[in-house]
């Protein structure tokens, strides 16, 4: 389990994959994206704007149950993206990369580019916006919601 928690709102998210679509403008030309969902999904709809891509497929693998690593299983495959020439795969995160490795099994010839990198998955993306230590669990806006909480003074057992 993780020992650190980041969380990332709306706005924050917006401004990195604008600004990872300002880092892919000099790679391309992209003929379109291939989003890893979960995950990638958002991100790539904010890439494929910016770089004005019509074309997206996802790619779906499944690796974590809760913040626990599984064994990985491609549940849906990017037939449209044959073996990735021209396509953009997009991700929120590289974690282990264990996710970005089956993915670019399947797709050896795409640019592989995530918002967000940790030091053990670092290698396995071609761009990324910033890098996490290993030890931080990453709360995305579609993780969290905003609720009430107690002012500090207020809340039980509160020195008084």
């Amino acid at each position: 389990m993780s020992r650190r928690y980041l969380t990332i709102g709306w706005e924050q998210l917006h401004r990195d994959a604008r600004a990872l679509a300002a880092l892919l403008m000099t790679q391309g030309p992209f003929q379109g994206i291939v989003a890893v969902s979960r995950g990638g999904l958002i991100p790539a709809a904010i890439v494929a704007r910016e770089l004005d891509l019509r074309l997206v497929e996802s790619v779906c693998v499944v690796t974590y149950q809760g913040e626990k690593i599984g064994s990985p299983e491609v549940t849906k495959s990017p037939a449209v993206a044959g073996d990735g020439t021209g396509f953009l795969i997009i991700d929120d995160l590289t974690d282990t990369g264990t996710t970005a490795r089956i993915v670019r099994a399947l797709l050896p010839k795409a640019h592989y580019a995530c918002v967000y990198v940790k030091p053990a998955g670092r290698d396995t993306a071609d761009t990324h916006v910033a890098e996490v230590a290993q030890d931080t669990w990453i709360l995305f806006p579609w993780d969290t919601e905003p609720q009430f909480i107690h002012p500090l003074v207020r809340r039980e057992g509160a020195d008084q």
